[in-house]
């Protein structure tokens, strides 16, 4: 019997739905008696106790921690004392910025296998896989961790679906360890845009690049994309420029758009950091005057064209 560890992720009080996509992984690798444990670190942690309480989960941990924000010290060691308690097989994590913060140490550390940006996990006999793209999104890799009896894989958002049926799992508190924080959390700033929408959870998204040439045509595309029922983002020039708000960026330096099923990419080039944050999307619709622009080598439908004329021939298919 193998136990699966969950480590839930929350933020400003908020579980995030990843914690349940998570979930559904762990329950894809359970085998006969396995345990699926979920963790949840905070000084809240009692709060999300019952939104982690879905069928197939059969406990959930509370670690109290005297901070209800991400610590990466704090998480580093609880999930470490958690690891040498349930002496899980597999610990799962959300690929994101906070655990990217303490992951990479906690598995060095604890000579663990490791993986990242995991969209694909499973069983073959008695071996954990993990895959994950390499050479810049050209092939899928296949990775496993011979010798490893533990294995922490960081899961890209949008991979799994959502865990909803709702379960009775056990309930049972771990103390954190001794340790202290190196930092010292003064208050959660909102990166650029706070109240705008979350484009990590749209599933059609329109996006613009250098292509559009000036500021001016920002607002065109904007109502293209009212029009067509799509979320309005943008490559990283848009961004810098002030053109549209930093939240409403895809990519390495932006967000991923893990839930995005339809990435339409008017004028963007397709740089490599612009890629990590929407490669994985299932069609993506690439629309550039250059035959050779990068966009083209993932998206499933290329257009070789000016998108000015394209946005005024879908507004014309729309009106």
């Amino acid at each position: 019997m193998k136990t699966i560890l969950v480590i839930a992720e929350h933020r400003r009080n908020e579980l995030r739905p990843v914690s349940l996509e998570l979930v559904t992984a762990a329950q894809n690798l359970r085998q006969g008696d396995d345990k699926v444990v979920v963790a949840v670190i905070g000084s809240q942690a009692d709060n999300f106790v019952k939104n982690l309480s879905v069928a197939g989960v059969d406990e959930v941990v509370t670690v109290k921690a005297p901070t209800a924000e991400f610590d990466a010290d704090l998480f580093e060691a609880s999930v470490n004392a958690l690891i040498d308690s349930k002496k899980p097989a597999a610990v799962l994590l959300a690929h994101s910025v906070d655990s990217l913060g303490y992951a990479a140490t906690l598995a060095t550390k604890g000579k663990f296998g490791f993986a990242t940006d995991v969209f694909k996990v499973e069983y073959d006999g008695a071996d954990l896989v993990a895959t994950r793209a390499g050479y810049n999104q050209k092939v899928n890799v296949e990775v496993d961790f011979p010798g490893k009896d533990c294995v922490i894989l960081a899961l890209r958002a949008g991979s799994f679906k959502p865990a909803e049926e709702a379960g009775s799992p056990a309930v049972s508190s771990f103390d954190l360890p001794a340790g202290q924080s190196r930092t010292k959390n003064l208050e959660f700033v909102e990166q650029g845009g706070g109240n705008d929408v979350d484009i990590t959870t749209v599933d059609f998204i329109l996006s613009i690049g250098r292509g559009i040439a000036e500021e001016n045509n920002v607002e065109q595309f904007r109502e293209l994309a009212e029009m067509a029922g799509a979320t309005l983002c943008c490559s990283r020039p848009i961004a810098d420029a002030g053109w549209l708000p930093k939240s409403r960026q895809v990519g390495q330096s932006g967000k991923v758009v893990g839930s995005c099923k339809l990435y339409v990419a008017m004028g963007i080039s397709g740089s490599i950091q612009h890629m990590a944050g929407m490669k994985h999307v299932p069609t993506i619709v690439g629309v550039n005057t250059d035959p050779n622009a990068s966009i083209f080598t993932i998206a499933k439908y290329g257009i070789v064209g000016d998108i000015f004329e394209i946005e005024e021939e879908l507004r014309n298919q729309l009106a």
